[in-house]
């Protein structure tokens, strides 16, 4: 097992998540909401950098969801902007979020081990077997309608990619998915690997997240829900031989009282809701993908529109740092942190919610 700053220590890891993305993870028209420019990602990576926040991920997306803003109608590419992060940063872990559907193997490996290369050894892979079905259909591709098939696919992708990494020697790859004649990995990651997300609903994806996964990326509706389900994911995993640990993702409204909060939330998501591009949202991940439980639809459907359906974590900093506590406790490894504004609001959380959280002893 390779080792790489995001696997080591038993911190609660804290990340940052969709600040490539337009909008950032909340569904607003707002004037002020997040412009995700390089100019502002580039900023908040090394202030993430310099607090020792853990990691970034990002979402990778072709096409918006529509609506007055067209939510995550713009988006930086997830590879290139990896790479450009991890040249600008010396601690932080930089993921790269790639469909493998849209991506050739081969040409994957090359790339995560050269941007490894790049931040000596930060880099990382978040896989996505697919879900999106008119993202599909903007490339060209079809999405299976069984999750079996999705799965098949992303296993024999994910291996291919595994065998560039070990290899030293040229290989020909005779699969249902794919051939290859002579390939060779070089360059290699730093460690011979690099930490793996996969975000995974389904049955199928779970056997695939625990096959391959450091990390298994969830949401957080209902924490007693969640204990369970961690605990079951774990003893999966166990049963293989592995370990592997799950992360969530949360948003963060932090204010000096829990007043203000609640204000920012009703201007944000109340007021100003972009509703067109939360219904085509919701709509699609209820049609094509079992990551969010559908008895909690109308819950799900506010926390959409407010962090794209993360745990909601608003109020002082000690309500917010209770809630990240909570996690913990609920058996979480660690979650990503979205803002309204990730540069404006995250000094705030910095300077007020992480030293708590050292005091409470899960940083």
């Amino acid at each position: 097992m390779f080792d790489a700053p995001m696997l080591s220590g038993d911190r609660f890891r804290l990340g940052t998540f969709s600040s490539n993305c337009s909008s950032g993870m909340t569904v607003t028209k707002a004037p002020e909401r997040w412009v995700n420019s390089w100019e502002n990602n580039l900023k908040l990576a090394q202030m993430l950098d310099e607090a020792g926040i853990d990691f970034m991920l990002p979402i990778a997306r072709w096409i918006g969801y529509g609506g007055e803003t067209d939510f995550h109608g713009g988006v930086l590419e997830t590879m290139t902007w990896a790479a450009g992060l991890l040249a600008s940063t010396k601690n932080l872990t930089v993921f790269a979020t790639i469909h493998t559907a849209a991506n050739h193997p081969v040409v994957v490996a090359k790339q995560i081990a050269t941007i490894d290369q790049i931040g000596n050894g930060r880099a990382g892979l978040n896989i996505v077997a697919g879900w999106n079905k008119p993202e599909y259909e903007a490339l060209g591709l079809s999405l299976p309608d069984d999750h079996e098939t999705r799965y098949a696919y992303a296993q024999e992708w994910f291996d291919l990619v595994s065998k560039l990494w070990e290899s030293k020697e040229n290989f020909d790859w005779d699969g249902n998915y794919f051939k290859a004649k002579g390939v060779k990995g070089d360059p290699w990651p730093v460690r011979g690997g690099v930490p793996i997300i996969n975000a995974a609903g389904s049955p199928q994806g779970r056997v695939f997240a625990t096959d391959n996964a450091n990390f298994l990326f969830t949401p957080a509706i209902d924490l007693e829900r969640s204990k369970v389900e961690i605990a079951e994911l774990k003893e999966q995993a166990r049963a293989k031989g592995r370990d592997v640990n799950v992360l969530t993702f949360s948003h963060v409204v932090c204010r000096p009282t829990e007043a203000e909060a609640q204000e920012a939330v009703e201007y944000f998501v109340n007021q100003n809701q972009d509703t067109d591009a939360v219904e085509n949202l919701v709509r699609l991940q209820f049609a094509h993908a079992h990551s969010f439980p559908h008895d909690l639809l109308a819950q799900i459907k506010h926390l959409m529109a407010q962090g794209h359906g993360g745990f909601p974590l608003i109020g002082t900093p000690e309500q917010v740092a209770e809630g990240i506590i909570k996690l913990h406790e609920t058996g979480f490894a660690g979650s990503t942190l979205s803002f309204f504004d990730y540069v404006d609001e995250f000094p705030y959380f910095r300077d007020n919610v992480l030293p708590l959280l050292k005091e409470a002893g899960i940083r």
